[in-house]
């Protein structure tokens, strides 16, 4: 996609946004916040679900990172958004949110082998005998440094006021991202991250998860970002043992992270961030996370 059809494209998305009332129970928000779509001409031209103010800002940026589907055909079905009451809220207290679509979903999810058809997808893991969740993870934290850095560039964003917040596999790129410490880079909040969950559908069945401990003390080692990673008791892709057994690991050798281990939510915990109905039950441990790290 060349520069200038991607800012023709931004353009246009802006075009179609629309503007809605910020919470009317929150003081401190911004009078009105805007949803937009955007094309980032990245190194991957990459697709994103915008919130923010209304306003040129520069504000604070949180990026948003979603889960993953080893299905193409699931992937070729992904939503545009995902968390966006979650996001909104984000959005509430000020930063220009973004949560890209990620390369392999949507029209880029055709994986047709027997046809020579490949969909961009960088975020597999490989076999259970023998899985790469550190370079998985990476994958998707590099799509994160480059809007970051893309954000900058355009002086829209704050300098080293960026929050990451990711969900599941967006959850451990987050984690992976944190083993970097992007200077811009204040905070990480997790919900129910992880790699290799529900092998075959099948609930509380984990692929190596051995190993996916040893992956998170290796991120651990050289993290240091103020990291907020929240688990729910009913989560059937990483469970309460796994989960605390992965903020052990990842502590004891040196990562910075507070874990907090929710009471269950609906019918699978792992899915709480994408549900209006649990931002009340997540938001009070976010915000004083946020205030913390300011």
């Amino acid at each position: 996609m060349g520069q200038a059809c991607s800012r023709f494209l931004i353009m246009l998305f802006v075009l179609l946004s629309q503007i809605v009332p910020a919470h009317p129970d929150d003081q401190n928000a911004p009078a009105r916040i805007q949803e937009e779509v955007w094309a980032l001409p990245l190194v991957l031209p990459t697709i994103a679900y915008v919130v923010r103010p209304v306003g040129n800002g520069p504000f604070p940026l949180a990026i948003m990172n979603h889960g993953v589907s080893l299905d193409p055909v699931q992937r070729s079905f992904f939503p545009l958004v995902e968390f966006r009451d979650a996001a909104m809220w984000f959005a509430r207290r000020g930063y220009l949110v973004v949560v890209p679509v990620g390369t392999g979903y949507g029209a880029s999810a055709i994986d047709i082998p027997e046809r020579g058809l490949y969909g961009p997808f960088f975020s597999k893991i490989g076999n259970c005998t023998n899985p790469n969740f550190h370079d998985a993870g990476m994958a998707v934290a590099q799509l994160d440094l480059w809007i970051i850095d893309y954000m900058a560039a355009e002086k829209k964003i704050v300098p080293k006021d960026v929050v990451v917040i990711g969900q599941s596999a967006g959850g451990w790129a987050s984690i992976a991202l944190s083993s970097v410490n992007p200077a811009q880079v204040r905070a990480v909040i997790t919900f129910a991250a992880g790699r290799g969950g529900r092998v075959g559908g099948k609930p509380n069945n984990n692929c190596a998860p051995d190993r996916l401990v040893e992956a998170t003390a290796e991120f651990g080692r050289t993290s240091r970002v103020p990291m907020l990673w929240i688990y729910i008791e009913n989560d059937t892709f990483f469970g309460p043992a796994l989960s605390k057994r992965m903020h052990e690991a990842f502590t004891a050798a040196g990562g910075n992270a507070e874990y907090h281990l929710l009471p269950p939510f609906g019918d699978d915990g792992h899915f709480l961030v994408g549900s209006a109905d649990s931002v009340p039950i997540w938001a009070p441990l976010v915000g004083a996370f946020l205030d913390r790290h300011k």
